[in-house]
């Protein structure tokens, strides 16, 4: 099938379209419903009624965003009228919605006349709390944006002329930097004079670019003062006249720092390239076709060119994605009542800086598992970053309470994480962790310290402020490949060849001559083994913790540290929990990793070892011990165990959280199941800590849950060590190392 057959079906298929509407609030039952509608909606009414700012409080308007066009100037498809641009216009609430967690109606105005369109929009302010104006054409855009930006006390924002603006200036910022020039001194060349091209000379000049140096072309060529005075421009293009003799796009071109392009394909030659200044600096986002192809615009010269365009097939693509959903989300939670320039300016700056840091292995694996690093071919950060949501809106927050345009003033250090929690409740799970950790950090070892994943998240761990990590292997090595990575850090490495360690080889050969560890042997295994190495460091307190298990099989990385370390004092058993989230609810599944087939003595270690992981999550855990049988329906010595185990915990004097078992998995986690047909079971609410019977059905378990519920998975984190160790799985991501030396610098305060 062609791509447009696909985007048929893909439109068509029920239910037609891309959005709907869907309930947050429970419809159950009667009373559910009695309390959405009639009777109980008259509360929240007479409220709102004494205080209209109410509405955002007993309301989605604080998280509701109108997209309002006429379909007058369509991107690449010119004016097909309001109904046709229906698909667009759903399209960018799938935007606002999978980027930034906004909610959307689209409204199509079949209407030419912009002061009509400027009452019909004014008519709906107390529905919105924000209206993106889309695909209308110049230069009725102006008028409309200026007009409502004057009436409506809500962000008006039209994303054709600022959108563009905002991402192509977060480029230029870093485009100046790798070529080593000044914002000031840049001579820019645009060719287009329409709504995005005006909106964008009027940015740059906000992020420090001379209106003086600016070059505006159209159709009839340089936009000059002679040309003004003749009545040939309209009042927007006059703002970026010069005083230059007449000339078209070639002229213009000539000695210039920065060309932008906003305006058809293909009119810019290999030539004009070449007569530009050095190193020059080309945006053309005309689209579909640029104004110069990608590879032409390179083949041109000999020294760097700096190349962006609005395509996704080449490097520095300016997606207007990045900027309209984070600056409406920030404008919304600080309540502003408008987008104002300092907003804007804080946005590109937030984009420009998150482009020079580490990208994120998810991000990396969506463009094929090419190496991104900041430079000429990376200068503006991938849409499907996520990091774009928690650096660029709290920005734009900030940059609204501070120039006034906020009603509401909001903590900036909580805000983070409320919104890494629209992420995926896992994020919000994890910063719980995170925050912990920052407050005291440990020292953490991480074994395969040559590994890139390894400096990576080195990096981040120490930049973050989440611990002091111990690179564990060659020096030079390890340097050489931080260098390679442009990671500006001076690592802590502890190399096995290079250091006086003889003491770490004879602690190894101490704890396991008896288990058939010649000396020698012990001091090969220092020297070659960094899983052994890491463990000893760790039992010995020179690191408070280990991660390991990035290029090992489970089995083989956790053999070192459970001979060299061991299980707690108090403990027997070691275990794998994973943590999974779905949207509203949370559970830790046990064992998924270590023991094969526990008794119930190990059943029931495991239970207060995972009881105790929830707890530094600020989850008060609620257990069930799984089985295929409820409270006894099936007599075994399968179903014996998880029933005894239960029966242990009940009785145990230091347990002092619910417990109950042994149950089916549905009874666990359904409240209907158990308080309606279980309401004996000491379990008053479902359970979050889910014990499994053996390895394989938790294992099994914690995987169908993970890729049939939709679930994100934390871990495998290990419990019950005598010191916090954590044994990653082969081809984790560097967030997922990040995340557990997060939890083993937690375990480690609790030591």
């Amino acid at each position: 099938m062609t791509l447009d057959e696909d985007a048929l079906e893909y439109h068509r298929t029920d239910p037609p379209g891309k959005l709907e509407i869907s309930t947050t609030k429970p419809t159950n039952t009667q009373r559910d419903l009695s309390l959405a509608y009639s009777p109980g909606v008259a509360a929240p009414c007479m409220e709102i009624h004494e205080d209209e700012t109410d509405a955002f409080t007993y309301t989605a308007k604080g998280n509701l965003v109108g997209v309002v066009s006429n379909g007058s100037a369509v991107l690449g498809l010119g004016d097909i009228g309001a109904q046709a641009s229906k698909p667009v216009m759903e399209g960018k609430g799938v935007l606002f919605k999978r980027f930034a967690d906004i909610d959307v109606f689209d409204i199509e105005l079949e209407e030419d006349d912009p002061q009509k369109i400027v009452d019909a929009v004014k008519m709906m302010e107390p529905t919105f709390g924000g209206i993106n104006l889309e695909d209308i054409k110049a230069p009725d855009c102006f008028t409309i944006e200026e007009r409502l930006r004057e009436e409506m006390e809500i962000p008006v924002f039209h994303d054709d002329q600022h959108g563009t603006a905002i991402i192509s200036g977060a480029a230029l910022i870093n485009a100046a930097e790798i070529a080593g020039k000044a914002l000031e001194d840049l001579t820019i060349v645009f060719s287009g004079a329409g709504a995005s091209a005006i909106a964008t000379a009027r940015f740059y000049v906000s992020l420090g670019a001379r209106r003086d140096n600016i070059i505006m072309c159209d159709s009839s060529g340089i936009i000059t003062e002679d040309r003004v005075a003749a009545g040939d421009v309209n009042k927007y293009k006059r703002e970026f006249a010069r005083d230059l003799p007449a000339g078209d796009l070639a002229d213009a071109l000539e000695g210039a720092d920065v060309f932008v392009g906003l305006s058809i394909g293909g009119i810019v030659s290999q030539e004009m390239v070449r007569s530009m200044g050095d190193n020059p600096i080309i945006f053309a986002m005309a689209n579909p076709d640029p104004e110069i192809s990608y590879h032409d615009a390179k083949e041109a010269r000999d020294d760097d060119v700096i190349m962006a365009t609005g395509r996704s097939d080449y490097p520095n693509q300016v997606n207007n994605v990045l900027g309209f959903p984070f600056l409406f989300r920030g404008a919304l939670d600080v309540r502003a009542t408008e987008i104002n320039e300092a907003m804007k300016v804080a946005a590109a700056r937030a984009l420009a800086d998150l482009a020079r840091r580490d990208v994120p292995d998810a991000v990396v694996k969506a463009y094929g598992d090419e190496p991104i690093q900041f430079g000429p071919d990376y200068i503006i950060p991938k849409p499907v970053d996520p990091r774009v949501l928690f650096r660029v809106v709290p920005a734009v927050a900030e940059a609204a309470m501070d120039s006034g345009a906020a009603r509401v003033e909001i903590d900036l250090d909580s805000y983070e994480a409320q919104l890494e929690a629209r992420l995926g409740k896992s994020r919000e799970m994890m910063r719980v962790v995170l925050n912990k950790a920052k407050s005291e950090p440990k020292r953490v070892a991480l074994a395969e310290g040559e590994d890139e994943k390894m400096i990576r998240a080195a990096y981040q761990i120490q930049e973050q402020g989440i611990a002091d990590p111990v690179l564990i292997g060659d020096e030079g090595t390890i340097m050489q490949s931080a260098a390679n990575l442009g990671l500006d850090f001076s690592p802590t490495v502890a190399d096995p060849n290079a250091g006086t360690y003889e003491s770490y080889a004879e602690r190894l050969y101490e704890l396991r001559q008896r288990k058939g560890v010649t000396r020698s042997e012990a001091t090969d295994l220092i020297r070659r083994d960094t899983n052994y190495f890491g463990s000893v460091m760790v039992e010995q307190g020179d690191a408070d913790a280990l991660l390991t298990g990035l290029t090992h099989h489970y089995p083989s990385a956790l053999r070192p540290p459970l001979q060299v370390i061991g299980t707690a004092d108090d403990v027997e058993y070691a275990a794998g929990v994973y943590l999974l989230t779905f949207k509203n609810q949370i559970v830790f599944c046990a064992d998924a990793t270590v023991n094969q087939d526990p008794d119930e003595d190990v059943l029931a270690e495991v239970t207060k070892q995972t009881a105790k992981l929830a707890e530094r999550f600020n989850v008060e855990p609620r257990a069930a011990l799984l089985s295929y049988s409820n409270f006894g329906s099936v007599d075994n010595e399968g179903t014996r165990k998880p029933r005894r185990a239960a029966t242990m915990l009940q009785e145990d004097p230091d347990v002092d959280f619910p417990v109950d078992g042994e149950m089916q998995a549905d009874t666990a986690v359904v409240e209907e199941i158990l308080q309606g047909t279980y309401e004996f079971s000491t379990l008053e609410e479902p359970a979050n800590v889910l014990v499994f019977p053996n390895l394989e059905s938790g294992n099994i378990g914690y995987k169908l849950l993970q890729r049939l519920g939709g679930a994100e998975a934390i871990g495998p984190m290990l419990v019950g060590m005598d010191k916090p160790v954590h044994v990653l799985q082969r081809g984790d991501e560097v967030k997922d190392i990040v995340n557990l030396a997060g939890v083993a610098v937690v375990d480690a305060q609790q030591e």
